[in-house]
């Protein structure tokens, strides 16, 4: 799964969706550029609902990186 955050998110609203993830037990890798922070989820994502993370404060978009067969 990958989180984008909006440009405009704060350090908190940044800070909040990690200690969300981590509660869901998960980790993940952030990648912060110029404009954008990027936050890639490791873990078992598959019963994170994309909607439940989309609706997190300074999230812009939410993927999920599809299954392999």
């Amino acid at each position: 799964m990958l989180i984008i955050m909006k440009k405009s998110a704060s350090e908190k609203e940044l800070e909040k969706i990690k200690e969300f993830l981590v509660e869901l037990d998960c980790d993940f890798h952030q990648s912060t550029g110029s404009d954008r922070v990027i936050l890639g989820v490791v873990g078992d994502t598959q019963n994170i609902s994309e909607e439940q993370v989309r609706t997190q404060s300074g999230v812009l978009e939410v993927f999920r990186i599809p299954e392999e067969d």
